[in-house]
């Protein structure tokens, strides 16, 4: 990890010059700009008031000391607060070297790792899933490969909501209108069947609610909707007919889910069920309620008052005493505190569940969980289309399982166009079409700060020049071309071995320094929980590697010594490439 050598290198530095302690933390090193002269630069300013000069002789100071303690720097300059620094080309090789052919050169080792709990996904087994959930499996399941990567234990959860007044209400419009339908005779997957009506019953019941004269929302008593909430009351009470039609649907849907995970390639290390959650949570606020610390009114609602906190009244127990929400996240936390002893739980759920987990920390808090604080909601934005919002209810969506269709047959529209491995058998195309087009769905999603809301345009995501996962797996393909040819003239790059005397452009110089901030990559990746981190190193990893492709030759370089470092450089640019993209879940080909 070279810019942490060096850190703690400017940091011994500073203690020598000035007798004080510095956190390395404070030391500040990026990639000197290319107007400017030097390969690494320093910012000193964090150390000017320590050293009580000004900032260009506080830079020096670093400077000379640094040069009569680092072998490999050349020289150094300073403008202003940021001291420029020049590495020999021995330096690099040298560090290069050091890494070998060590492909988890990004994975870092900590003395305490934590163990993080992190859920994602959590499905309502009421409908298929779709666009939305699609960013949600792709965020959580990167943000587990990024923390384990980081150096931390972490356990993948998923929670399955597969109880609540949803549920019943499609299982109310399957009672109804189904006439026994099921995934075969219809010829569907089970989750797409069921998702059909749960659009059914928010059509029925908006029908109903227009023909009565009033308005229509969740708590108005039409007949449906009082039908829906006898049912969730016969389900709670364990009516035996009620479970036989419960478990069915739900295990159709269910089904329908694996399918989509394991193309996605989105797995879990647990799976929670909100029907097995549910009643631990109604026993913690019963006793919460013995305790004083709930509030239970005259109906036999039960609330938290949490008012004094900045936030509301929020019921945990219905008058009839049929569950909310809140309740099986109470019940589900606890079982997972007492499962793994998370120092962390991480809940990866879109931004419009900020209130909700707000709520939830100061209520495990209340109930005696000291542990709460460990509580992190990971928010995200919303997945917009050009044609604006999705809306479940009113089957206004963009299924998953559609889009992925969708994304591999443009894929294979615009690899056509471009006459991209039109030479591989059909079945090795079919694969390799399949790989670019979720190639290009998860890195258009991941590129993007979790925290902004996006636009997704497939057409868009599929762009052999731009800033995508295709340009990224060309990348990746011409270099093992490269490779391929060099075995075919009859060099071995699996023996081939680093050159510290050779000469060293400054294109070779530029990917060498991206290659070699690896582990600073991840280690800022998982600090900041992006994996739009990640995505952007790729991209500029895979654009340098092409600059320097275009630039400089490999093969037909004469020098032996140079092309054989040159080999040497894109075989390491090929691993760190499927390394990096690995934590974003895409695949890279061999050839395109």
């Amino acid at each position: 990890m070279f810019l942490l050598d060096i850190a703690h290198a400017t940091v011994e530095a500073a203690n020598k010059l000035w007798q004080q302690k510095v956190d390395s933390a404070q030391i500040q090193i990026e990639k000197t700009p290319t107007h400017f002269e030097g390969d690494i630069t320093i910012v000193v300013f964090p150390l000017v008031k320590m050293a009580q000069l000004k900032p260009e002789d506080t830079g020096t100071a670093i400077g000379n000391e640094l040069k009569n303690t680092i072998e490999g720097i050349e020289s150094f300059n300073v403008v202003k607060g940021f001291l420029n620094v020049v590495m020999k080309p021995s330096f690099w090789i040298s560090k290069m070297a050091e890494i070998g052919s060590e492909i988890a050169y990004g994975q870092l080792h900590l003395n305490e790792p934590k163990t993080i709990v992190l859920e994602y996904s959590s499905p309502n087994t009421n409908k298929p899933l779709h666009l939305g959930h699609i960013r949600n499996n792709l965020l959580g399941w990167s943000l587990a490969e990024i923390y384990k990567a980081a150096g931390h234990k972490v356990v993948k959860v998923n929670l399955i909501n597969d109880r609540g007044i949803h549920i019943c209400k499609t299982m109310v419009a399957y009672n109804m209108w189904s006439k026994g339908e099921t995934p075969e005779s219809a010829g569907v997957k089970g989750d797409h069947l069921i998702g059909k009506y749960y659009v059914l019953f928010d059509q029925a019941s908006k029908e109903e609610a227009v023909d009565l004269g009033i308005a229509k929302d969740d708590d108005t008593d039409i007949p449906l909707m009082l039908e829906a909430r006898a049912m969730l009351r016969d389900w709670e009470n364990g009516d035996a007919k009620t479970l036989e039609l419960w478990n069915k649907l739900n295990s159709w849907v269910i089904e329908g889910f694996e399918a989509t995970y394991k193309r996605l390639g989105v797995d879990f290390d647990k799976v929670y069920r909100e029907s097995e959650t549910y009643l631990s949570g109604k026993e913690i606020v019963m006793k919460g309620i013995s305790d004083g610390v709930l509030q239970q009114d005259p109906d036999g609602s039960v609330w938290i008052d949490l008012t004094d906190e900045g936030l509301d009244r929020k019921i945990l127990l219905r008058s009839d005493g049929t569950t909310v929400y809140m309740t099986q996240d109470i019940g589900t936390a606890v079982a997972r505190q007492k499962d793994f002893g998370a120092d962390s739980m991480v809940y990866v759920v879109g931004n419009e569940q900020i209130y909700h987990f707000d709520v939830l920390k100061k209520t495990l808090k209340h109930l005696g969980y000291s542990w709460a604080d460990s509580i992190l909601h990971f928010s995200y934005g919303m997945v917009e289309l050009p044609e604006g919002k999705m809306k479940s209810r009113e089957g206004k969506v963009v299924d998953a399982d559609d889009l992925l269709d969708e994304m591999k047959q443009t894929a294979a529209d615009i690899s056509k166009e471009a006459g991209k491995a039109q030479d591989l058998p059909a079945v090795e195309l079919d694969k390799l079409y399949e790989m670019i087009g979720q190639g290009a769905l998860k890195y258009f999603i991941l590129r993007v700060d979790p925290k902004k809301n996006m636009l997704f345009n497939p057409a868009e995501s599929i762009d052999f020049n731009g800033n995508t996962g295709p340009f990224i797996q060309y990348t990746h393909a011409r270099i093992r071309s490269v490779l391929a040819k060099a075995a075919e003239s009859g060099i071995d790059t699996a023996t081939l071995i680093w050159n510290n005397e050779a000469a060293v452009k400054p294109q070779e110089k530029e990917l060498m320094f991206q290659l070699l901030s690896l582990p600073q990559m991840i280690a800022k990746a998982a600090s900041a929980g992006s994996p739009a981190i990640v995505a952007n190193y790729s991209f500029e990893l895979a654009q340098m590697f092409n600059s320097m492709y275009q630039e400089i030759s490999i093969l037909r370089e004469p020098d032996e010594t140079l092309r054989n470092n040159r080999l040497l450089l894109a075989t390491r640019t090929a691993e760190t490439l499927r390394f990096a993209m690995k934590l974003l879940g895409v695949e890279l080909p061999e050839r395109m």
